[in-house]
């Protein structure tokens, strides 16, 4: 895994991008950290449930069935400017 302050900064502009829709990118924020869901089944057409790809999730996954754990099996790939926590 990538330090994270090796991560490229994106905006949420940017991130809104990875959508699953405008591009292929898949890509979703959780505390910060913009992780690549590309891959995950789960994921397909940039949506999970009631959850979209391309937003920052961490509010939403606060009410999530599962563990913040769950970010563990996908990469890292860059940090969300202007995070606050």
């Amino acid at each position: 895994m990538k330090e994270n302050k090796e991560l490229i900064m994106y905006t949420k502009e940017q991130l809104a991008l990875r959508n699953g829709v405008d591009r292929e990118e898949v890509w979703c924020a959780y505390k910060g950290i913009i992780y690549d869901l590309s891959k995950s089944r789960l994921w397909r057409n940039g949506k999970h449930y009631e959850h979209w790809a391309g937003q920052d999730l961490t509010e939403e996954l606060k009410n999530a069935p599962h563990t913040d754990n769950v970010f563990d099996k996908f990469e890292p790939i860059g940090r969300l400017v202007n995070y606050k926590s």
